[in-house]
């Protein structure tokens, strides 16, 4: 497909994510070079990005997870430079990736969130294990890939845990968020239309980075096992909350929670889905008849139409 031109695909980078964006983009350079696309990896850590207008590229294929590449920084350097971009712009994605702000926005709106509180040096930490109650969960703001993310069991756990992770110098605010017994969900979407919605059950405690990328075990339901109404509902949940936060046509995942009584809650989103073999959005894609081959240039597609 020589109407791309020359397009380079961003992986690796600088982030705690660095070793799933390789993964992500090893799978979608085979994939658009089995197309035909005239694609080539290009690592910012290994080579300045400007080198992409001197190297005569056309276009990027952003896969850079995590700071840097997901959070509108880098979409905010290709810009300046002139190069067209797959995926959201600066502010979808400074927005996606800050889980605080997100949910901010959705509350606003009247969108179903889970309840949660920001976590401070000086935070009552035993009134917020008592409102949100136990288990609850324990997270950074603006990392992905669930880096830094634990359930809390016992009373007294949550003071020490956000001190680890204060330590840690984590990306963003630290939350706390409430246990949802019901089961982990996820939605994707691409061209504002959802994809078919995906049942996540982890065969440990939750939907951690090991489950993700590291376990043959974890089960991936797709179809799912939601009724025809929730599936319904979830559907339209994903496109309210990724045009909120200023999705437009692009590609990207909304990820949700069900309460013991079968309510479904906004849990975040993610602006830059992971695209390996593990990911979730090429699941959906294949259930609702796209092969990854085509996926990926689907997403090429919306760069050059947008931009």
């Amino acid at each position: 497909m020589k109407e791309f031109g020359k397009v380079a695909v961003l992986m690796g980078g600088f982030s705690s994510e660095r070793e799933v964006s390789l993964n992500s983009g090893a799978a979608i350079l085979a994939a658009l070079k089995s197309k035909g696309v005239d694609a080539h990896a290009f690592d910012p850590k290994e080579t300045d990005l400007s080198e992409l207008k001197t190297q005569g590229f056309q276009a990027a294929f952003n896969t850079l997870h995590g700071s840097y590449g997901e959070d509108g920084t880098v979409q905010g350097a290709l810009e300046a430079l002139g190069v067209r971009y797959t995926g959201c712009g600066v502010l979808a994605s400074a927005l996606g990736m800050d889980k605080y702000r997100s949910k901010l926005l959705w509350q606003a709106l009247g969108l179903p969130i889970p309840p949660f509180a920001v976590l401070r040096d000086d935070s009552d930490f035993a009134k917020v294990e008592q409102e949100l109650g136990l288990p609850l969960f324990i997270k950074p703001a603006a990392e992905g890939s669930s880096v830094g993310v634990h359930k809390i069991k016992q009373a007294g756990e949550l003071q020490q845990k956000y001190r680890e992770l204060r330590a840690q110098n984590l990306h963003g605010e630290i939350l706390a968020e409430q246990f949802m017994s019901g089961g982990e969900y996820t939605c994707g979407v691409i061209n504002r239309q959802a994809l078919p919605s995906i049942r996540i059950i982890p065969a440990n405690e939750f939907y951690d980075y090991e489950a993700k990328y590291q376990r043959d075990d974890t089960v991936y339901m797709c179809p799912s096992d939601l009724n025809d109404e929730d599936e319904k509902l979830m559907r339209n949940l994903a496109l309210q909350a990724f045009a909120a936060i200023g999705g437009g046509n692009n590609c990207g995942r909304v990820d949700f929670l069900k309460d013991a009584d079968g309510k479904l809650y906004i849990l975040e989103s993610n602006t830059l889905p992971g695209m390996t073999d593990h990911s979730l959005i090429p699941k959906a894609a294949k259930q609702a008849g796209i092969e990854f081959a085509d996926l990926c240039i689907q997403i090429l597609k919306i760069a050059y139409e947008v931009q």
